[in-house]
């Protein structure tokens, strides 16, 4: 197992499959764009479906979710899924996306094996979409969600980030929105994750202050604790049910205590936490002809380090050199 000093077991393996994103929203990277990877640097296809298998059969893991930067811009994505979902014990396969290409994917990623995705949608107004994406593909967001939920892909969730003066407006048709089409929102804190390092708490938007924008128009109902588990969005019943709706509160709200999360990055590091500053590095282990054993020991090494929490509200919390698009989500 995958354990840390604290008593927790990482089940929840993130795997980024490149760095690269077809957006440049404003929150995560500059218009320009970053230095993308170089392609030696990125881990293959084989090795990903190594590494999945050493810590799904080796390492207990039970739930894979590949990520990106935009995971639908690796080309071998699809036989990605279909090699980890013949795994015994088979995990449960899911994505995050920007939903951007969905519609040409989803049947074919449903085919392969995936089980659901989740879709960042920031605003139902394409000239906000523009603002906060500097990309005019709202329409593409739209159609991929359909897309998944006519493929199958269900529960269909859906990621959303407010931002002061921008889209915050907007919480409350967002849920009405994602409620009549019977998907699932999640509402996420801005983290301190930005390629820029411009981040500002003062300037965040709080899973407070997106509680009472929603109450104004709907009644919410905590759910139990025990129903949360390890999961990082804390959720809402709205209006009695059946619809619900999640906050995950990274920065104000931090649910490291019960982290069961583990990350692998594009290029073959370890992270045992989305605000690391270290990392452990698999690939080069990986290349140089480590066996399966020495590879599981490395990872359980990096998870044993794991600290007690992010440490956003200490005074000597320092971001992340990397970025959240060449973390992984």
């Amino acid at each position: 197992m995958l354990l840390d000093t604290f008593g927790r077991q990482a089940v929840d393996l993130r795997v980024s499959l490149t760095d690269r994103c077809n957006l440049r929203c404003t929150y995560c990277m500059p218009e320009e764009g970053l230095q993308w990877l170089a392609k030696p640097d990125l881990l293959t296809d084989e090795e990903i479906v190594r590494l999945v298998t050493l810590a799904v059969r080796d390492l207990g893991v039970r739930e894979v979710r590949f990520t990106g930067g935009e995971p639908l811009l690796r080309p071998g994505l699809a036989a990605i899924v279909a090699a980890c979902s013949e795994l015994e014990p088979r995990p449960e396969l899911s994505l995050t996306t920007n939903g951007i290409g969905l519609a040409r994917t989803a049947t074919a990623l449903r085919e392969a094996g995936l089980d659901r995705v989740n879709v960042s949608l920031d605003t139902l107004d394409p000239e906000v979409f523009l603002t906060l994406t500097r990309r005019r593909r709202h329409q593409d967001v739209l159609d991929g969600l359909a897309a998944a939920e006519a493929a199958g892909l269900a529960p269909v969730k859906l990621n959303a980030v407010l931002m002061r003066g921008v889209n915050d407006h907007e919480a409350a048709d967002l849920l009405a929105w994602c409620l009549e089409r019977g998907y699932e929102l999640r509402f996420i804190e801005q983290m301190p994750l930005d390629a820029q390092h411009g981040w500002d708490r003062s300037s965040m938007v709080t899973a407070g202050e997106i509680l009472e924008l929603l109450r104004a128009r709907f009644e919410l109902t905590p759910e139990s604790s025990a129903r949360r588990g390890a999961a990082p969005a804390e959720r809402w019943v709205v209006d009695g049910g059946p619809g619900r709706v999640g906050v995950i509160a990274s920065v104000t709200r931090p649910f490291c205590r019960a982290c069961d999360r583990t990350r692998l990055t594009a290029d073959g590091q370890v992270r045992n936490c989305l605000f690391a500053t270290g990392e452990t590095d698999l690939r080069t282990a990986l290349r140089s002809g480590a066996d399966d054993a020495e590879l599981a020991a490395l990872w359980r090494a990096a998870m044993w380090g794991k600290k007690a929490g992010a440490g956003i509200d200490d005074p000597e919390f320092h971001q992340p050199e990397r970025p959240m698009s060449a973390i992984g989500g």
